[in-house]
């Protein structure tokens, strides 16, 4: 399976969305009929589809396969890049993800990680509900002893629009079991996911 999956048609109305993208333009004041202007709500409603292609994934089927290695000791996944939709002005937001958690001697393959990431940022987000998404998907299909999520990502609805304030970047964490209880696991996890030393 791909990292990057599109929607199938019986998954999105790609017509509606094309349809509700030229009422746009249309109210915008332009010429959906324009050379340029033509395919684009064709093209838009390919992107959405893949954009929010996360939101027919279940993160929980991506955690499935493992391997009993017995091994317990704290894994870091850091510098994630992803690429997620603010719910709220669906202008883009991206950044990178650091993901830790501690086994209860299964592991999973590091790219589990990356696509668990990939879905929650594929769907209509705020970044505070996506970082608590990625650590629950942890505990819930993994059952460690504990899990913990950072993401720092820049929002454009800050840097083109409202306040304006390009170079601002959004910090959000979750911590869960023993990096919630255990000083020093959150600060190994925080220190080897970079964190520690900004």
């Amino acid at each position: 399976m791909a990292l990057i999956e599109t929607l199938n048609d019986e998954d999105v109305d790609r017509d509606r969305i094309s349809n509700a993208f030229r009422n746009i333009i249309e109210a915008l004041g332009e010429d959906p009929l324009r050379e340029g202007l033509l395919g684009t709500p064709d093209r838009v409603s390919r992107l959405y589809a893949e954009v929010f292609s996360g939101l027919q994934q279940d993160p929980l089927e991506i955690l499935k396969t493992g391997f009993e290695e017995g091994y317990d000791e704290m894994v870091v996944a850091r510098d994630i890049p992803f690429y997620s939709m603010c719910e709220h002005h669906f202008l883009p937001f991206y950044g990178v993800a650091h993901i830790g958690y501690v086994p209860r001697g299964r592991i999973v393959g590091i790219s589990k990680l990356a696509r668990v990431t990939d879905v929650f940022a594929r769907r209509p987000q705020v970044q505070e509900r996506m970082t608590t998404q990625i650590a629950d998907a942890l505990v819930e299909g993994l059952n460690p002893l504990g899990a913990g999520v950072v993401i720092e990502a820049q929002h454009l609805c800050m840097l083109m629009r409202g306040v304006k304030k390009p170079g601002s970047s959004i910090v959000t964490s979750v911590t869960r079991g023993c990096f919630r209880d255990d000083l020093r696991s959150r600060s190994e996890f925080l220190t080897l996911a970079g964190i520690a030393s900004h």
